[in-house]
């Protein structure tokens, strides 16, 4: 077995909103010392968030795990307007992770909501942002996964808009989308589409790498929605594809008369994982590494209030006397 080439990504791994996150739990952690609380883990990936557990940060599902005056964090990917509430009438010290593109969803369900929508919301059930933007909302809000559940979408009223899960495969969400308009001809879109930047950049250099390798290596954690997404996208496209945590996941057979792999890695994953990866395929042969062609990401979200140089509008520190 011999691998010739290993063409990376590109772009790949950690987006803007993961970086920006990751930051605020580290900078709170410098400032008010351990231990920081975080509601749900702050980006789905395992090394990320054993990283954090080291440093002293603590992560929770429940508000009623965090003791009075704590710091808290929300993560990555938003919470309902409910968690806002009991946060706040618990009297803990906020700082909203949200990435600022879920936040863009959540604003908007806000706004048409007043102007009497009702929304469908493109997403998958139980993950943590889908949970976070419908329950901006107490009701009028309806999940759909697949086509199949647009049927069994009844809107009270006339005013219908859609919203998508921001990691979403954007193919995927296109013909769901597509079914939602045939079925509900007036429904509002968004005027730009939910999917975010880094997902769909993700994606699409897979559509350019994946017809060029036999294999396709994901770097990602099980959890995380978007790195799912592409190694669901390297088999569509034809290409054999695994996603691994890490260096040790790689299994010598998966190259067996393959001689050209692929390498990618979630918005979630960080370069260190990626570079232990690219060492291990030297280790089985690897002579040539190539990075591809791709968008070049430049874009960089402020911190919170009280965090540091790079602060935010008003009203991006959540604490007991802001509004949610």
């Amino acid at each position: 077995m011999a691998i010739d080439e290993v063409f990376l990504a590109e772009p790949r791994g950690f987006c803007a909103g993961v970086d920006r996150a990751i930051e605020i739990v580290e900078r709170a952690l410098t400032r008010f010392g351990r231990p920081i609380y975080v509601r749900h883990e702050i980006v789905h990936n395992t090394y990320v968030v054993d990283d954090l557990k080291r440093k002293g940060a603590i992560f929770i599902e429940d508000l009623a795990e965090v003791p009075p005056g704590a710091t808290l964090v929300f993560s990555a990917h938003g919470v309902s307007q409910a968690v806002r509430t009991e946060a706040r009438e618990r009297g803990f010290q906020v700082f909203d992770a949200t990435c600022p593109l879920v936040t863009k969803v959540h604003v908007e369900v806000a706004k048409l909501a007043k102007e009497g929508y009702e929304f469908i919301m493109i997403g998958h059930k139980g993950h943590p942002e889908v949970e976070g933007t419908m329950g901006q909302l107490t009701e009028g809000i309806y999940l759909v996964e697949d086509i199949a559940d647009v049927l069994r979408v009844q809107p009270r009223g006339d005013k219908l808009a859609v919203v998508t899960q921001t990691t979403l495969s954007v193919d995927d969400a296109a013909g769901i989308l597509a079914e939602v308009k045939r079925f509900f001809p007036h429904v509002r879109e968004p005027k730009k589409q939910d999917i975010c930047y880094a997902t769909q950049n993700r994606q699409d250099a897979v559509k350019v790498m994946a017809p060029a390798v036999d294999v396709v290596i994901v770097v990602g954690s099980p959890t995380s929605s978007n790195s799912n997404r592409l190694r669901e996208l390297a088999e569509r496209l034809g290409a054999q594809a695994h996603m691994v945590e890490g260096a040790d996941d790689i299994r010598v057979e998966w190259f067996e008369g393959r001689r050209r792999v692929g390498l990618t890695a979630g918005a979630s994953a960080p370069d260190v994982l990626v570079q232990a990866v690219i060492d291990r395929l030297r280790a089985l042969g690897a002579v040539s590494i190539r990075k591809m062609d791709g968008v070049v990401e430049n874009v960089r979200f402020p911190l919170p209030r009280g965090l540091g140089d790079r602060s935010m509008a008003e009203g991006s520190l959540v604490s007991s006397s802001s509004r949610s």
